[in-house]
């Protein structure tokens, strides 16, 4: 093995006679090189925007959400406050109720969901922060923060107290309805933020006092939609959840953020495996160029392998000679693919080198997971690659 190890390793840094044939390696190295700084840099890439739009859903979505089982709301009694105060890991939580409404202004009407919450929900998360114009709630008031996109629809701004919003709901109840007054609860409110998270939440949600939420809803003073959690870092979420399962029993049922948000992982991943698959594909075919790269070889050594054919050397070791070579030669092109990649991607996250909007830079991450998949990829490919050349080589073409 040391042998063949050592003369794989000449071959590989030798120039051929055949200058054809420097070129050929040339060109599948560099083809190999290209392919691994390419899958780097394409999974570091979306590994940022990843993070990017996951970035978001922090934002709104807490720890920990607890949901009724049935319907569309639960009873918290002081007893079920109580006990949650017990649980340990849980720095905050914050009742929630939501609920679709019609929200109008100036005679232009949307189908919106508002979502009512209490003093806590800026503990819990950080939506405050994504108010670009106006404020935040004030407690105890008919204020309500609106979507960038429904600010825009609806043509209204922060603040104009000359005009206001008007919220209804439909009445719960059976029967016929005898007037469309008497068919919903309204409420006049007053718009005084507006925030800016993403395209979808900017377009469906409005927020408001609880308080507002429960009048327009007609729900009792313990009657809630949700309740929303945020853990101590390095809280056991499993542990946090069953303790809360042991509170409320089968009334409730609780999500952490991942399956808050299991569309949007699933798409990601998707996604991820998609790109991975088909970089996988243009490393495929840049290999190809490596297997011919070696046939073209074996074909120059002919007189080389004979002699050493004449000293002994069994054509199983000469196979592995070449099949040698070429898996040192992907994993060298690889290894220095990885390198420009890591090159290129530190780049971007020092000088922002490209840009999504003038002020955003393209997102990327280096992670240590997307190193061992472009070396593990690079790895097995060549050696299939060199294991498919190096089986051309016969008793035949060795003692030609």
């Amino acid at each position: 093995m040391n042998f063949s190890f050592y003369i794989a390793k000449r071959y590989l840094f030798s120039k051929s006679s055949n200058s054809s044939i420097n070129i050929m390696t040339i060109i599948a190295a560099s083809g190999t090189v290209i392919a691994a700084t390419a899958l780097f840099i394409v999974l570091s890439g979306f590994a940022g925007l990843k993070n990017l739009s996951l970035e978001y859903t922090s934002v709104v979505d807490p720890d920990l959400k607890l949901f009724p089982l049935e319907g569309k709301s639960f009873i918290i009694s002081k007893e079920d406050s109580l006990k949650i105060k017990t649980i340990s890991g849980i720095q905050s939580y914050s009742k929630t109720i939501e609920e679709r409404v019609i929200l109008e202004f100036d005679g232009k009407k949307q189908i919106v969901t508002m979502k009512g919450v209490d003093e806590n929900f800026t503990k819990v998360t950080a939506i405050d922060s994504m108010v670009y114009y106006g404020n935040w709630l004030e407690r105890n008031t008919s204020q309500i923060v609106s979507g960038g996109i429904i600010s825009r629809n609806l043509s209204y701004g922060v603040l104009d107290l000359t005009r206001n919003q008007k919220i209804y709901v439909p009445k719960p109840g059976k029967g016929q309805i005898s007037s469309v007054k008497g068919a919903f609860n309204s409420l006049e409110a007053y718009n005084v933020g507006v925030f800016d998270i993403n395209e979808e939440l900017n377009s469906e949600y409005i927020f408001a006092n609880i308080e507002t939420a429960r009048y327009l809803l007609n729900y009792n003073d313990n009657q809630i939609s949700s309740i929303e959690f945020k853990l101590v870092p390095e809280a056991d979420q499993i542990q946090i959840s069953e303790a809360l399962q042991t509170v409320f029993g089968n009334r409730v049922t609780i999500k952490n953020r991942a399956q808050l948000n299991d569309a949007l992982y699933k798409m990601l991943n998707t996604e991820n495996v998609a790109v991975y698959l088909i970089f996988t594909l243009v490393i495929i075919i840049a290999l190809f160029n490596v297997i011919g790269a070696l046939i073209m070889m074996i074909l120059d050594k002919k007189a080389s392998l004979n002699t050493l054919f004449n000293l002994g050397t069994t054509t199983k070791d000469i196979r592995r000679i070449f099949f040698l070579q070429g898996s040192l030669m992907t994993i060298l092109a690889g290894t220095i693919g990885l390198i420009l990649g890591f090159v290129v991607v530190f780049l971007q996250q020092q000088f922002s080198l490209i840009m999504l909007t003038p002020a955003l830079a393209y997102p990327v991450e280096l992670k240590l997971i997307n190193f061992l998949i472009v070396f593990i990829t690079i790895v097995v490919l060549g050696i299939l690659a060199s294991k498919l050349a190096s089986q051309r080589i016969n008793r035949n073409l060795v003692k030609g």
